[in-house]
């Protein structure tokens, strides 16, 4: 999911492993814990795109993964606070913190309000604040103390920050590659978008709330434990949603007598009341939207699968990587000196069959010497139709 829900998720999990001895300092370090998985979108300054997108959600977020990396991580926070230097190394790691939260809050905004300069503005004012006081009143009056935590401990909130993670991601569309390297197989249960604001809000503010509370006292635990149930049991309750909008779009497959290999359905970013569904026949693929305030029957648009336009799909690794990536849910359209790869899991704003830009996930494809190669991928509609979408989005989710 996006960044700042896994910050607060690895916060949450790092208090409840050691909030009770180390205070926020839990909290902090659950929150690095829970951003390290990501850190693989590095891999795009000296990977190509195609081996960027197989490298994405890969071993960063697998259970071995956990497991080394708690060993590691918990042995190096361990060593930096034995350290005559980790007043100052926790200082730069103080700032270096904010600025990822900045960064998290930053990507939120963008994909979840059309204009988001006055709030990042507001919430980087309150960041700035909040860096200040505690800064100021942790580092500069003389009152810091080193944590009182084994490495043991450190170990275990770094393998829970870590392994909860994927487990999250795993809910999600995208999946991870939970097993990997024995298996690169995408664990996705495709029950929850890549962000979801019920999800995260009411999280974030009880984990808030805790952190106002001193470490030894009951209601910052409770409130910390109220944050993780809250948000679990809407969890809980997407997944049962996710059965639901299955059920319906199968009965709405049989009775409009259109006959499928498989399908699948993803709910829509920032929402799991609007959902999408691609199901697949013998040439062709079925895209459609369903919202649960729709009162009319769904709709289908039929979109032509164009595989045949590729060549030596067999052998072609890039093909072959796209095919594995979108899990065969794919179509393609030819454009003047390219192809365009369209994953159709994660849908299309307009249903629009030729559109370029109305396909969620996209890739151009140019044919070489050696085969395709990627450019880079593409995803949502252009800056010019973004308001737009937004638009359409929201009364897609009101069922209109």
């Amino acid at each position: 999911m996006d960044s700042l829900t896994q910050i607060v998720l690895g916060a949450a999990v790092g208090e409840l492993v050691l909030g009770k001895k180390i205070g926020n300092r839990a909290m902090v370090w659950g929150a690095v814990g829970g951003t390290i998985p990501d850190l693989d979108v590095l891999g795009k300054f000296f990977l190509t795109n195609i081996d960027n997108l197989a490298f994405h959600r890969g071993f960063s977020h697998s259970i071995l993964f956990s497991l080394l990396g708690a060993w590691v991580f918990g042995k190096l926070v361990y060593v930096i606070y034995k350290s005559p230097h980790h007043k100052w190394i926790a200082l730069i790691l103080r700032f270096l913190a904010t600025i990822l939260i900045g960064f998290s809050i930053h990507f939120v905004l963008n994909i979840s309000a059309p204009k988001p300069l006055i709030p990042m503005l507001f919430a980087g004012a309150i960041l700035a604040y909040v860096l200040y006081r505690t800064t100021y009143k942790k580092y500069f009056t003389g009152l810091w103390e080193s944590p009182k935590a084994s490495e043991k401990e450190w170990q275990w909130l770094f393998f829970w920050s870590l392994l909860t993670h994927p487990i999250l991601d795993c809910f999600t569309m995208y999946g991870t590659q939970l097993f990997s390297p024995f298996t690169n197989t995408r664990v996705a249960w495709s029950t929850i978008s890549v962000a979801d604001p019920l999800y995260t809000m009411p999280f974030m503010v009880c984990l808030l709330i805790a952190a106002t509370y001193k470490k030894e006292t009951n209601l910052r635990r409770k409130w910390n434990q109220l944050g993780i149930l809250v948000s679990s049991l809407y969890l809980g309750a997407t997944v049962m949603n996710k059965i639901n909008i299955d059920a319906v779009y199968r009965e709405a497959l049989s009775a409009q007598e259109i006959e499928v290999k498989r399908f699948v359905t993803n709910p829509t970013i920032l929402s799991n009341v609007l959902w999408s569904c691609v199901a697949e026949t013998d040439t062709s693929f079925y895209l459609s939207q369903y919202s649960l305030f729709d009162q009319s029957q769904i709709v289908f648009t039929e979109v032509a699968k164009n595989h045949d336009l590729l060549k030596n799909k067999q052998n072609d690794e890039t093909l072959k990587t796209l095919a594995w990536f979108s899990d065969n849910y794919y179509n393609v359209i030819p454009q003047e000196n390219s192809l365009q790869m369209n994953d159709l899991r994660f849908g299309a704003f307009f249903n629009e069959e030729n559109a370029i830009d109305a396909y969620i996930f996209r890739f151009e494809l140019l044919e070489g010497k050696n085969g395709y190669e990627m450019q880079e991928a593409e995803g949502g509609p252009p800056k010019e139709k973004q308001a737009g979408m937004f638009s359409a989005l929201w009364n897609r989710i009101k069922g209109v």
